[in-house]
């Protein structure tokens, strides 16, 4: 064989035949996935909902449909960008064909992704994610009685050295620069500034007193690695039955989690009556951040009975809490002794960290790329109503996303493979009844093999 060069110069052909095109130009995930959202209906609800905020005449824009799609894409593909979804839908025939588009079509930019999110109300993403479930509970995944909550950080957009004073509006240079100034420190080189900085008493980057000037909703916390930096809490609300993401918010960094569960719940028990599910959450699942007295208060006046981990601490007193607050702490205390509490918690350790490591790590949610907290929030909306879309993918196909799709059906055609090459050596047993078709070139009587495993398609 001879040695091959690569031609850096090349005439292009005028017209291509699709037949000519290398493999197939679908793709069996993406297939069933529009196969879902057109059964459900989704683009005429996208384009009814979204009409009341395009003028009449004029070019027309994208369709709500393939916006909504693409950002589904973000999270089945695991991109964090609005850039990188662009370019891939761009750039793959089956995304193409899954956002409705040609090979001489141009698939919508990065930009005009950016000022659709910034046409459309909050509401609307809200919707969406709603009419999502709605789709999970025709496919009987919406249960909804017990559910898990839990929260995470993310990293914002914003960088720590970027912060400045709320008072002055001094950077952190300038504002060490003048303390040394005032207690006479000589500074003459970055290295003494920073010498000055780590031995100054009193040393402490409070929210209180800084804020980041590109991202002031972004709030100043510890990651679990230790370091420091500018971040959002994303917190979810499990169906732990079923794994589907009842609600998911994007709060301050700083806001504990005992006074967000409320409003969690709230929300969650509100997107199943819009989706048409009749269920009614009646337990909560938390860990110890979630343990406060006037959270367990506020829950049982709510009819919500809770498993909230107890945290270490002293023996409490109830002289001086209001009413109610005793009661509630020992009921949950009574609950957390039982044998239901330990499978509850083993639950949500398992289905409810199973939803961040799906939305945020291997979906491209950890960071985040929009600034401020309602944009955050539309793009949660949506990446955890594509998390819910893939569990309705996982039982038709057995994967919620097209690449542990891809790994199945490679195990599976090279399963298929070994089987159909042990059934080809297969020799007939002493006395079978052989077949009185025409011997192949070796001796041996050909034989019919049954197809054991059903095509899986391109």
């Amino acid at each position: 064989m001879a040695l091959g060069h690569r031609r850096t110069e090349r005439q292009e052909e005028f017209w291509v035949a699709t037949a000519k095109l290398p493999g197939s130009i679908s793709h069996v995930f993406y297939d069933a996935l529009n196969g879902v959202l057109r059964d459900g209906g989704f683009d005429e609800f996208a384009e009814a909902l979204c009409e009341a905020y395009y003028e009449d005449g004029g070019r027309p824009g994208i369709p709500p449909g393939t916006y909504f799609r693409m950002i589904f894409v973000g999270y089945f593909e695991g991109l964090d960008s609005q850039r990188g979804i662009a370019w891939r839908c761009s750039d793959s025939l089956s995304l193409r064909k899954f956002l409705g588009y040609g090979l001489d079509e141009k698939t919508p930019d990065h930009s005009s992704l950016t000022r659709i999110r910034q046409r459309l109300p909050l509401d609307v993403f809200e919707q969406v994610f709603a009419f999502v479930l709605s789709l999970v509970e025709v496919h009987g995944l919406l249960k909804g009685k017990t559910v898990g909550v839990d929260s995470t950080l993310l990293e914002a957009n914003a960088a720590m050295k970027s912060i400045v004073r709320k008072d002055t509006g001094e950077d952190w240079e300038a504002y060490v620069r003048r303390l040394a100034e005032a207690e006479g420190v000589e500074i003459h080189n970055d290295d003494d500034l920073r010498k000055f900085d780590r031995k100054r008493k009193g040393k402490k980057t409070s929210n209180t007193e800084w804020e980041s000037p590109s991202d002031p909703d972004a709030r100043i916390m510890k990651m679990k690695k230790g370091h420091t930096h500018l971040s959002y809490k994303q917190e979810h609300v499990v169906d732990l039955e079923t794994e589907v993401v009842l609600a998911v918010e994007v709060y301050h960094g700083n806001q504990s989690d005992a006074d967000t569960l409320e409003d969690s719940v709230n929300t969650a028990q509100g997107h199943l009556l819009e989706a048409g599910s009749q269920a009614v959450i009646e337990e909560a699942v938390a860990d110890k951040g979630y343990h406060k007295n006037q959270t367990l208060a506020t829950c049982r006046e709510q009819g919500l009975r809770t498993y909230f981990c107890e945290p270490d601490g002293p023996h409490r007193r109830w002289t001086d809490k209001p009413d109610g607050y005793e009661d509630a702490y020992r009921a949950n205390r009574r609950r957390l002794a039982g044998e239901r509490n330990k499978r509850l918690q083993k639950l949500r350790c398992e289905r409810t960290e199973r939803s961040f490591a799906h939305v945020c790590e291997t979906g491209g949610g950890r960071r985040t790329q929009l600034r401020g907290l309602e944009n955050n929030r539309k793009q949660a909306d949506l990446r955890v109503a594509a998390h819910n879309l893939g569990l309705i993918l996982r039982k038709l196909l057995g994967s919620g996303k097209p690449r542990e799709f891809a790994g199945l059906f490679g195990l599976l055609a090279a399963l298929f493979s070994a089987l159909q090459a042990v059934c080809r050596r297969l020799k007939p047993l002493p006395g079978h009844h052989r077949s009185t078709s025409p011997s192949n070139s070796d001796g041996e009587t050909s034989r019919n093999v049954p197809a054991l495993i059903p095509a899986l398609g391109p």
